[in-house]
């Protein structure tokens, strides 16, 4: 089944684009640092610590005075936000009733006065959710506030948004293409079972087999694809097909897709039409836990904004680096 994901929702609170938790009110219970790990929230039965049960998130102690808790996460790369998840997963019964956030772009840490813009009103929390809301605010922020009401436990925030790439003058330059530093997004994918597409344009090397993009099993002939915005659009000079980590999964084959669209159209529209893009790769052998490099011969002065990465017939790739020069 086709799954199409937006191209702009990157988590801009990421902790491997450099964000990180920078203030908070109180974290008694569970560090505040969790709750922006990319790692899905788990619960431990019956694990406890000094100060009581051990909670995968950011737990306050209950309040008893007036007032109420919060955090600020300074992001890694500034960015437009487009939605949000305040999770309370394993929080049932110590979940705060209400949150709201608050943002800001300042290049100092922020303080007493710093002018924060309320990006989404107080909204009700329920037990052990997911709540998913969308932000109407375009600005470009660098730093979110986290309000809860009065105290309790969330386990995870993620703030999805697009990346706010400065105009750099790289020149001749080479540079990763495809690394969400430098603005790639995914446009849509055919599955994600076991690993997120976003993954494969993370900094550096995976960790394991859970930071990459990996496909169920197929049963029949059919094959998977990833289709990549370029952060900039350019000419593309070398691909690396990274299978680091997947050794009895990874995909036996793979072959690439080009395309440049000068316009603004849906990511529906890119997907339908990738079908029809220009190979600068025919099928070749992948082999497993390898970094593969293959140079661009066939379109190396083309400019080109899309990538597509079909795999055959199914499993997981680590990373994808399309190194290139940025051109207008």
């Amino acid at each position: 089944m086709k799954k199409f994901i937006n191209g702009k929702m990157i988590n801009l609170a990421e902790p491997r684009l450099g964000s990180k938790v920078i203030f908070k009110t109180d974290d008694f219970f569970a560090s505040a640092k969790r709750i922006i790990k990319p790692e899905p929230p788990v619960f431990k039965d019956g694990l406890f610590d000094s100060h009581g049960k051990w909670m995968d998130g950011w737990e306050t102690r209950r309040k008893r005075r007036k007032g109420f808790d919060y955090l600020i996460v300074k992001l890694g790369k500034p960015g437009k936000i487009f939605n949000v998840d305040i999770d309370t997963s394993h929080f049932n019964g110590n979940q705060p009733t209400h949150a709201s956030l608050e943002a800001c772009y300042t290049n100092k840490k922020p303080n007493k006065k710093t002018r924060w813009i309320k990006i989404l009103n107080n909204k009700k929390l329920r037990p052990n959710k997911n709540h998913n809301f969308k932000i109407k605010n375009k600005l470009v922020f660098n730093h979110v506030k986290l309000n809860i009401f009065p105290d309790g436990g969330v386990a995870r925030l993620r703030i999805y948004g697009e990346v706010e790439i400065n105009k750099i003058n790289f020149g001749n330059k080479l540079i990763n293409l495809t690394s969400v530093l430098n603005g790639a997004s995914i446009v849509g994918c055919n599955n994600e079972h076991f690993g997120r597409a976003e993954n494969v344009l993370a900094p550096g090397k995976g960790k394991n087999m859970g930071d990459g993009w990996e496909t169920r099993r197929s049963r029949g002939k059919n094959f998977d694809w990833l289709i990549i915005k370029l952060g900039r659009t350019g000419t593309i000079n070398k691909v690396e097909i990274d299978t680091h980590h997947f050794k009895g999964n990874y995909p036996d084959k793979c072959s690439l897709q080009v395309a440049y669209i000068p316009k603004k159209i849906s990511n529906y529209s890119v997907v339908k039409k990738s079908t029809r893009w220009k190979s600068i790769l025919n099928k070749v052998k992948l082999n497993a836990n390898k970094k593969h490099g293959f140079n661009n011969k066939i379109m190396k002065k083309n400019k080109i904004n899309f990538i597509k990465i079909n795999i055959y017939p199914d499993g997981g790739i680590s990373r994808v680096r399309v190194f290139g020069k940025v051109v207008k």
